[in-house]
């Protein structure tokens, strides 16, 4: 289990991949998103997409199980003050395959709280073309390796 010691800043963290069908897709966008490019394919084509896309929140959702998983199941975690950006640069569409990273930006300690710190990092979804679809920048929190 990680502490807040063995975060290092320059870190690139694999999350996994990801591939959304087009029924995952409707299924999540029927349920949270409901915007007709992302539950009607044909009104989906209509629209200036092109096609189905995924919700932005969608794609959120699947980089945040990747985090979980990876990062914040196998860490002493203590939750997240939040986000500072959140951005969609490129839609994802269905059989996209994507993967998740998890960059370290700064591991600070904290100056209030010495059994605690802080990890700031940018999250970011990839497609399998290279292009990155979607980035978030926030804080995590994390216990400090008891002395």
């Amino acid at each position: 289990m990680r502490h807040l010691e063995d975060f290092t800043p320059g870190e690139v963290i694999q999350l996994g991949t990801f591939s959304p069908s087009q029924e995952d897709i409707i299924e999540f966008a029927a349920r949270y998103d409901p915007q007709p490019f992302h539950v009607d394919p044909q009104a989906a084509r209509q629209s200036v997409f092109g096609g189905l896309i995924a919700s932005g929140w969608h794609t959120c959702a699947l980089w945040m199980r990747g985090f979980t998983d990876t990062v914040l199941n196998q860490a002493h975690s203590l939750g997240s003050p939040g986000g500072d950006e959140l951005r969609w640069l490129k839609p994802v569409r269905p059989g996209d395959v994507l993967e998740a990273t998890y960059h370290v930006l700064e591991v600070t300690p904290s100056e209030r709280v010495p059994t605690r710190g802080t990890v700031r990092a940018r999250g970011q979804m990839t497609n399998q073309n290279g292009e990155v679809v979607m980035t978030i920048v926030a804080r995590n929190l994390f216990t400090r390796r008891p002395s």
